[in-house]
Formats: structure tokens, sequence, C-alpha cells
């Protein structure tokens, strides 16, 4: 396992948690994306496992969204379909799941990270866990991560984010807006109750909290299609001039 970039699963009886790190702010490139998918798909074989803690390691971002470095190279629309459907993947794993999936998000979030929050069931977050999509600012825009976003906190508000695309969303604001359950003004506080919330949930009956799953995500059998499509999207502009240009100002700021 690299030290700059992992996920690793650690199981403890019912409780299963899945940390990924990068150490470029938890950005995603689509190696690491696919590894995770496959993470999450490989619990499903882990019975005895009812809840899944979805957190990252270190202390600054929770999760930076994709790597920059690779939206650079891409160069033809197949790839950056092909790299935009990793979070698809990840997204669409996850509410096909029959584990509850609890967030922990100790810091600023960007893009495709939330994605990952609002693709949660249930997400603790600090004072820290500011949000942005920044997706517009570099000529592209969060049509993947849309329809999990827009689920957890309504189209009004994933329409401000979206257009407010260089601003940060405060933690508060985004606890107002559903996109967290719980907020907390430490990491230490914060990770003492996703402990006692996971162990709590991991002991309720696993054939209720399948059934319960399944309501939660009620009306997104479509995104498996939907999800692809946008990632077609994604994948045509990122090739523009205009996101080429924004990508490489941003990167050498």
């Amino acid at each position: 396992m690299s030290t700059t970039t992992y996920i690793k699963t650690e199981i403890n009886q019912t409780v299963a948690t899945l940390t990924f790190f990068n150490e470029a702010s938890n950005s995603f490139p689509s190696f690491l994306l696919k590894e995770l998918t496959e993470k999450i798909n490989d619990l499903e074989s882990e019975k005895e496992v009812t809840t899944i803690i979805l957190k990252s390691d270190g202390n600054s971002a929770f999760c930076a969204g994709a790597s920059f470095d690779e939206l650079l190279t891409i160069d033809d629309e197949k790839t950056g379909k092909e790299f935009f459907s990793g979070f698809a993947n990840v997204i669409n794993a996850m509410r096909k799941s029959s584990k509850i999936f609890i967030g922990r998000i100790h810091g600023k979030t960007v893009g495709g990270g939330v994605g990952l929050a609002a693709s949660c069931d249930y997400t603790f977050a600090t004072d820290n866990a500011a949000i942005k999509l920044s997706e517009l600012a570099i000529g592209i825009g969060p049509f993947v991560i849309e329809p999990a976003v827009s689920r957890k906190i309504g189209k009004t508000a994933f329409t401000s984010m979206s257009l407010a695309a260089h601003e940060w969303k405060t933690a508060s604001w985004a606890y107002k807006n559903g996109l967290y359950d719980e907020l907390f003004e430490s990491t230490e506080s914060m990770d003492r109750e996703v402990i006692e919330f996971a162990e709590r949930i991991s002991r309720y009956n696993p054939e209720a909290l399948i059934e319960m799953k399944k309501i939660f995500w009620e009306g997104t059998n479509h995104w498996d299609i939907l999800l692809t499509e946008r990632a077609q999207i994604s994948g045509s502009l990122v090739l523009s001039d205009f996101t080429k240009k924004a990508l490489s100002t941003f990167k050498n700021k």
C-alpha cells in the first residue's frame, strides 16, 4: 500500500470503516475511484457487516474532488467519460449497497467530495467542513454528483452552490440544508459520536436495515444510466480550451 495514496478497510464485528487518502488534499485520481468502488462492492460479501463508516485520513481536507493533475491529461472524450464514470460508479455502489453508510466529514469538501458526503445515509461533520461546488469555475459542472446532492439538499440549494462556484458554503449552511445530520466543534467529539452511532445502528435488526436502505433510495434505479450520461457531458467539457486554461490556472496557484 502506497504511503501517498491508499484505501483501507477495517472490520470490527458489524461495523466496517473505509478510509481513503491521497496526499494531494484527498483528491481522487481514476485508479483510486476504481479501488473505492471495488472495496464497497467487496463489503457486500461480509454478511455480518451492516454499517460502513466512510472517512479520509489527514487533518486538512476531507476530499478535494477530482484530481486536477489527471484532468489535465485527458485528451479525448472516451477517456474523459471513463474518468467521470469513476465518481458515478462510487455513488451507484453506495446507493445499491445493502449497508448503511455513515459519513465522517472532518474538513473542507469540494466537488466530487460533496457527492460522496451526499451519498452517505447519515453524516457527521465538524465546523471546519465547509463545502464548495467549483466545477463551473473550471468550465465543467457538477453533473455526475447532482442527483445525489439534490436528493439531500434540494434543487434550490444545489443551484445556489453551483452558481456560486467560487464561494465556500459553511458547515452550518450544509447542516441547515440537510447535507450534514450532525455538527461538532472538534474532530475528537465528532469521532466519539460516530463510533457510538455506528455501533448503535449495527445492533438494529439487519433485515430491517436492508429494507430501510431500499426505502432511502427509492426512485433512483435509473441512476446507472443517468450518471453515465452525466459523465459523458463532463468528459466532453473537460476537453474545452476554457477548462484546460482554468485547470492550469488553479493548479499553478
